[in-house]
């Protein structure tokens, strides 16, 4: 088998191993552009700050899920199941805050007087 893979590349003329020489420098020009683009600086910047926009929508869509979720439990407190609201919860509730701001601004009215 030796023999033959030898025959086959002595049998090559020298315009087919000019041919090969010149397909492997066009080949081997490529990967270097290729590789000074994925090396130059703007595309790792680039890189990272995609990762880093990814990173951040990704925490922001989880925050936002979970704030969703927090306000569906709230509002299933003041909503029954046909949407109507609980007035026994929110009177109550009102009435608490209430008078909580009434608190806030006696509060704010000491200090300042």
């Amino acid at each position: 088998m030796g023999e033959a893979s030898t025959k086959d590349k002595s049998a090559r003329t020298t315009a087919q191993i000019e041919a090969d020489i010149s397909r492997t420098r066009t080949q081997l020009a490529a990967t270097l552009d290729e590789l000074a683009v994925r090396v130059h600086p703007s595309t790792i910047s680039a890189q990272v700050k995609a990762k880093a926009v990814a990173a951040v929508e990704e925490k922001a869509g989880r925050a936002y899920v979970a704030a969703n979720g927090v306000v569906e439990k709230v509002r299933a407190q003041f909503v029954d199941e046909k949407g109507q609201p609980r007035t026994e919860r929110i009177v109550p509730a009102a009435l608490v805050g209430v008078g909580v701001l009434l608190l806030v601004a006696s509060a704010r009215k000491r200090r300042k007087g």
